[in-house]
């Protein structure tokens, strides 16, 4: 093979390593335009985890790079003068200007051969068997070809600058700062002896308060001087072509053209906040020599590359943007406690936990449990402090109704109804759920009228059979269980008359059909009905139909009442521009659309005893180019919230067919997070959030009030209980008829977690830095 790499960082020189000591018959050509001992930038990071990769593809480097790092195990956060440390974590450090020299080195013994301060063009190379373009964030062949990659650039706002210090430090440190300009925050980390990395970060209106943009580099750096002057002391900061840039996040949707391969930051970036860059680099480098191994042929091989590393380089750069949007919202958090700010610093990016965290850092864990008890205590609960349950199994007052714990079972449709009426199915899906122990539950959505039904087979409550039959269900609830019956009230709007979601979910039914209205004359799908513009006088029979349901729901003895405005259904169709084009008052700007479910929920809010709590679940983006943006979820939040709503209950999408959504682990859990913070009421959130361990890692962070799940109690009645005794929470309320189980269980969960924490800190490899003497773990 004859394979020519442009670009000599870290990816392309671990590709030529690994390749020619698998080939060693390849003439492998690295062109580079700076000098060989050129280097921007200050130290890299990897994690214990990277190293153990690098130990494995090449042992020689693996050995040098080992013996030039430093090593820490602790990530400590400064925040409001209290400093947080927690271990476990296994990182090292290593100049960047060392590592290069190291992989030159390897390489050109491996008979590599490196041509420097050259400016070479992609396209040259046509005589080559295989191009790797590896030159950077700027490449300039992806550029030129940007369309068929399909490249995209997302610049993100905040300013951040790259410099050293000579401050010695001992763990991968974050400092927060509050200023008269705004906030400001430091990422740093020691990368040899006298040497840490500092990356100086901060949002755009306070980059310009302080007038950043006006400075050189050395103004920028005495600047930074003195924001962090109390830790820094008289250490320096240094400069290295330290410019403030704003990060661009790239993506590509192709990474190969012909017989050429984009590699390391030409083909993806991920935020400096996960640290990732180099380490994301240098691995693509061993699945691309993965695929060279695996396959006789170029073409196959880069075909088996892209296939293979796609999921895993996607996976860290949603990652990173999970973090970097942390760090870019930094202020909504400032108002924390100091121990509840560096618990959501940790769990940012979701790979860390509270169980996780519980077992690496019992006593940081352990003063969140009790800061969170002491937020619950300041709400008039009189609940322990020196051995706090669990986030979850802390209780929440909503009105006059106090929910006993943080868990909810969503509302989900059923389509299980006769002619509106819940029968016996119901009975036993919502009496067995709420024996499981939710602090809270929701109905599927019912509808307010005969026409206002998704399918045939939603549930309503328009008549007295109705209102019986819903009755019978909340008697049963009361009296067997602690948790809270909340019925969601809604209006499919354009997407009812559809069928039965297991014979074609929002499909158009055949036969049996009625008329649907919505805000404005658009089928939800092209061949869907067509839905008659709301005029005043619907809205005034829709009002009345949701008032009318309210009284029932009262006289049936339901607990809470949800007005659902998200998903597309009626009053969700007037709050999203996709699908709100009226040119009325009720149509336009954010005021305007809101103005028909404010109606709504005001005239119902008037009709609900004012002693009982209301909620209203909203989508809080379409997922989609033109839809809602997030400032309209913060604004829409917020009218609900002066038009005396208890809680937001924050889901997003299913507004229209050309929703794309990002899906993932807690993957709404930041559109509930931004609502509370910034609009100051009571979240909760849905979306794949399955474990009790994410439930108190949403909680502990402060991103929601209430966490609702819905599959995983479709398929475990008894989800609370069984975490209640996971975590010890022994008040948790159980029928006398099913005492011994509970006590069951809760004996059993006492030694199954001990096993389990046992076992695992057996399993977990002792960190390098741990492995060290304690003197080399010391910073000098």
């Amino acid at each position: 093979m004859r394979i020519a790499v442009v670009g000599a960082g870290p990816a392309g020189l671990y590709l030529s390593i690994l390749v020619r000591k698998r080939f060693p018959d390849a003439q492998i050509t690295v062109y580079e335009r700076n000098r060989a001992d050129d280097t921007f930038g200050f130290g890299v990071v990897f994690s214990d985890a990277t190293l153990d990769i690098f130990e494995r593809y090449d042992p020689e480097s693996y050995a040098r790079i080992t013996e030039e790092f430093a090593y820490w195990d602790d990530i400590a956060i400064h925040v409001k003068g209290e400093v947080h440390r927690i271990g476990g974590n296994g990182f090292c450090g290593c100049a960047r200007a060392t590592l290069l020299t190291i992989l030159q080195e390897r390489a050109r013994a491996l008979g590599v051969e490196m041509i420097f301060q050259t400016e070479v063009d992609a396209e040259d190379f046509d005589d080559h068997d295989l191009v790797v373009v590896a030159d950077g964030i700027n490449s300039a062949y992806r550029q030129r070809h940007s369309e068929h990659f399909g490249t995209s650039v997302d610049l993100r706002p905040n300013r951040f600058v790259w410099m050293g210090s000579t401050r010695p430090l001992d763990a991968f440190t974050f400092l927060f700062r509050e200023t008269e300009w705004g906030p400001f925050i430091a990422h740093a980390y020691q990368y040899e002896r006298g040497r840490s990395t500092w990356v100086f970060e901060t949002d755009p209106d306070t980059f310009e308060r302080a007038g950043l943009g006006g400075l050189d580099e050395a103004g920028s750096a005495a600047f930074m001087c003195q924001v962090f002057a109390d830790f820094l002391g008289e250490h320096e900061v240094l400069t290295n072509r330290s410019i403030w840039r704003q990060f661009p996040m790239i993506r590509n949707a192709r990474w190969v053209r012909g017989n050429r391969v984009l590699l390391g930051d030409a083909k993806a970036t991920a935020h400096f906040s996960i640290g990732s860059g180099t380490k994301l680099a240098m691995e693509d480098a061993i699945a691309l020599y993965e695929a060279l191994v695996a396959e006789a042929e170029v073409p196959a091989a880069l075909t088996r590359f892209e296939k293979g590393r796609r999921e895993e380089v996607e996976k860290i750069q949603h990652a990173a943007d999970v973090s970097l949007v942390w760090f870019e919202h930094v202020a909504r958090y400032l108002d924390f406690e100091p121990v509840q700010f560096a618990f959501g610093a940790m769990t940012r990016a979701k790979a860390i936990t509270y169980d996780n965290l519980r077992l690496r850092a019992p006593g940081f864990v352990a003063r969140m449990d009790r800061a969170f008890a002491e937020g619950v205590r300041k709400q008039g609960f009189d609940v322990p402090l020196d051995e706090p349950a669990a986030p979850m199994f802390q209780p929440l007052r909503l009105r006059e109704m106090v929910v006993p714990n943080r868990v909810a079972m969503s509302p989900m449709c059923l389509y299980s109804a006769q002619d509106g009426v819940p029968n016996d199915f119901h009975l036993v899906h919502y009496g067995s759920r709420a024996i499981g122990g939710p602090g809270l539950m929701f109905t599927e959505m019912t509808c307010v009228a005969r026409d206002a039904r998704i399918t045939p087979g939603c549930a309503g409550l328009w008549n007295d059979e109705q209102e019986a039959a819903w009755a019978r269900i909340v008697d049963f609830v009361h009296a067997q269980s602690a948790t809270n019956f909340c019925l969601q009230l809604g209006h499919a709007g354009r997407k009812g008359a559809t069928k039965l979601m297991w014979e074609g979910i929002d499909r158009p039914l055949e036969a049996g059909g009625w008329e649907v209205m919505s805000a404005s004359s658009l089928p939800y799908f092209p061949d869907s009905t067509v839905p008659r513009e709301m005029n005043r006088a619907d809205m005034d029979t829709v009002i009345t139909d949701f008032v009318l349901a309210t009284e029932r729901a009262e006289r049936a003895g339901f607990d809470m009442l949800e007005l659902h405005c998200a998903h597309g259904y009626l009053l969700a169709s007037f709050l999203s521009p996709l699908t709100n084009h009226r040119t009325d008052a009720y149509g336009g700007n954010i005021e305007n659309r809101l103005r028909f479910p404010l109606e709504v929920f005001i005239a119902m809010r008037a009709a609900w005893p004012a002693h009982k709590p209301m909620s209203v679940r909203v989508s809080a983006t379409d997922w989609a180019e033109g839809g809602l943006t997030p400032e309209d979820s913060v604004a829409i939040a917020s009218a609900f919230r002066e038009a005396g709503v208890d809680l937001v209950d924050v889901s997003t999408g299913q507004t229209a067919t050309v929703s794309r959504p990002l899906y993932g682990r807690m993957f709404q859990t930041p559109f509930a997070e931004r609502i509370r913070n910034e609009a100051g009421t009571a979240t909760m959130c849905v979306g794949n959030i399955t474990t009790p361990d994410q439930i108190n890692t949403i909680l502990a962070a402060g991103r929601a009030d209430i966490v609702a799940l819905g599959r995983p109690h479709l398929s475990d009645p008894g989800f609370t209980l069984r975490a209640a005794a996971w975590y010890g929470a022994k008040d948790i309320h159980c029928p006398p008829q099913y005492a011994p189980g509970k006590d069951q269980v809760f004996r059993n969960s006492v030694r199954d977690r001990a096993d389990l924490e046992d076992l695992k800190a057996r399993g977990r490899p002792k960190t390098r830095a741990e492995l060290r003497s304690p003197a080399a773990t010391v910073a000098s």
